[in-house]
């Protein structure tokens, strides 16, 4: 399904150029659920932001589906996007003024499904995240793990075959993290393919493979997480030239 080549990620401000991604190399399979760690600011966010075509590569090579990414035009990939992506915030990025069913709803107006089709696929989902009572409120009315599961249908309502999950319980207590944690894996054993970023070793544990980050370069893959370092010192992450 994923296949990446060389890529790279450069963020430039003036005269300051800060590599974020440096010639990195993977591959994803149709219905695999792997999970990215790393130390903050190691690039796993951009990473996950270049798969789902919300930033570019700065060069090498990004296959989606057999389809080359890299120097497509804005509105191809917006289109790719909207037809096989759900993307799943660790700050839900619901609309405050929708109600839980119009935020769920969003993603199948953009695909212009006609309004029955939206309404039966709505309800579906509801139900899926247990949520069929709360369709009416809005998120200020909602608990932080009711938002993540708003975020989560939101995500899935279109049915996308890849589903990108950045810290996706990075806001939530162990209860609803657990839950929302549930529900991917739920969501994977129905034949979503699921890509996490998370901090959380036990959380990465879950996942079928685990891929951890260096300063901008995956530096290991495995089906078991790495075992956690001891604390030290933070250390800056990504490298910055002048």
């Amino acid at each position: 399904m994923i296949r990446l080549s060389s890529v790279s990620k450069v963020y430039r401000v003036g005269s300051i150029e800060t590599q974020a991604l440096i010639e990195v190399s993977l591959a994803i399979e149709a219905g695999e659920f792997v999970a990215i760690t790393g130390p903050s600011g190691c690039g796993k966010s951009t990473l996950l932001n270049i798969l789902g075509m919300i930033d570019a590569a700065s060069a090498g090579s990004y296959r989606l589906l057999d389809q080359e990414v890299v120097g497509q035009p804005h509105a191809a990939l917006t289109e790719l996007r909207k037809r096989h992506v759900g993307f799943i915030f660790q700050s839900f990025n619901l609309i405050d003024e929708l109600t839980v069913y119009e935020n769920i709803e969003l993603p199948l107006l953009y695909q212009q499904m006609p309004r029955a089709r939206r309404r039966n696929r709505v309800r579906e989902v509801l139900e899926l995240v247990d949520l069929q009572p709360r369709a009416g409120h809005r998120p200020a009315q909602l608990s932080g793990g009711q938002q993540q599961r708003v975020a989560v249908a939101r995500a899935v309502v279109g049915d996308p075959q890849l589903i990108l999950a950045d810290e996706p319980t990075g806001n939530l207590d162990t209860h609803h993290g657990d839950e929302v944690l549930g529900m991917l894996e739920t969501l994977h054993r129905n034949g979503a393919t699921l890509v996490m970023v998370t901090h959380s070793q036990q959380y990465a544990a879950r996942a079928q493979r685990v891929i951890r980050m260096l300063d901008g370069r995956v530096v290991t893959e495995g089906t078991e997480p790495p075992v956690a370092s001891s604390p030290g010192p933070q250390v800056r992450s990504c490298s910055a030239t002048i």
